[in-house]
């Protein structure tokens, strides 16, 4: 009976290591689809382990994320609330307005979603190139500042009808979150999601390793031909988003203006932080927190993150002696940072 029992222990264990092996062996011949093309103003690539080709759906509900907030589309649900229309807003505006408030409140406003009149105010919004005079600058911050609005129910409210509201710093994040999403509604476990440089990663990539993704070394390089990387990170599960002064920038008159704007001042950050990368559990908050840290500068963005267990960050800034420097969060070191 015992030798009975060991048999049929044996063959149930046969049985369960022989159908793994086919699943794996079925899960390793199903391809990897490379989707590539044009959207929020920038390129996107999303990668992604699937017998079906998505690129149609995906890019589906890209133009929802479109329709909702991008100002530069007339019909979208923010061009409404930004010329004052009677206007219900949709969930997706709903939940990145709210994560906007959030974020603002816990970086002191540092992250804010009405600073576009002063970005355009220093020609980055629509490359007037015309430096702002100080009164100007004082009048727009009338106008600037996360507490000027708030949701009640489904409608903005403004304190002033003038506010502008832009998502651009939080947009491309929360697409990627949308794209993962979808992906993962439809059975898919190994993917990467790419819009402009904001990233989501889960599984593994096509050798079956962690998805690499590069940190780029910040040198002035405003035409984008420079890709030499700084580090590469293993990121999986995991977001991630980088914002840096060294791609978007212009001298006048012997000086460096960089396009990030403090929304308290009205004018381009001049501390020492020169790229900032965040990994979060989505993307839209590494993208917010990643703006933010630009804005803050090293020493404020570190206390930021003692608060923050849950995010980590790779900073590359200018030492005192002006040479490039590092700074990462301890908890990457081994996990995500060799």
């Amino acid at each position: 009976m015992k030798k009975k029992g060991k048999l049929l222990k044996l063959a149930i264990l046969s049985v369960i290591v022989i159908g793994t092996v086919m699943v794996v062996s079925k899960q390793r011949n199903v391809p990897f689809q490379d989707n590539r093309g044009f959207v929020f103003g920038t390129m996107y690539q999303i990668t992604y382990q699937s017998d079906k080709d998505y690129q149609k759906d995906i890019e589906a509900e890209l133009k929802k994320v479109d329709n909702s907030l991008s100002p530069f589309n007339p019909k979208s649900v923010i061009s409404k609330v930004n010329r004052n229309e009677n206007v219900e807003v949709d969930d997706m505006f709903a939940e990145v307005f709210n994560l906007a408030e959030k974020i603002s409140s816990e970086t002191d406003g540092a992250f804010d979603i009405t600073v576009a009149p002063m970005v355009n105010a220093w020609g980055f919004g629509f490359k007037s190139g015309k430096m702002p005079t100080r009164k100007q600058l004082d009048s727009l911050r009338n106008i600037v500042g996360f507490h000027k609005v708030a949701m009640e129910g489904r409608r903005v409210m403004k304190k002033n009808p003038a506010t502008m509201l832009d998502c651009s710093a939080i947009a491309k994040g929360f697409g990627c979150d949308v794209v993962a999403k979808f992906l993962q509604s439809h059975g898919v476990k190994n993917y990467m999601v790419n819009i402009g440089g904001e990233i989501v990663t889960c599984g593994v990539n096509m050798e079956r390793v962690p998805w690499k993704i590069g940190v780029t070394k910040p040198v002035d390089d405003s035409l984008s031909v420079s890709e030499e990387n700084q580090t590469v990170l293993n990121v999986t599960d995991k977001a991630m988003a980088t914002s840096g002064n060294y791609r978007n920038f212009y001298y006048k008159n012997g000086k460096k203006y960089a396009h990030t704007i403090d929304p308290k001042t009205g004018c381009p950050v001049q501390h020492n932080i020169l790229s900032a990368t965040v990994l979060a559990d989505n993307c839209a908050t590494a993208d917010a927190y990643a703006t933010s840290f630009m804005v803050m500068g090293l020493d404020k963005a570190k206390k930021v993150l003692d608060k923050h267990p849950e995010l980590m960050a790779y900073f590359i800034y200018s030492d005192n002696q002006g040479k490039n420097a590092v700074w990462f969060s301890p908890s990457m070191k081994g996990k995500y940072l060799k």
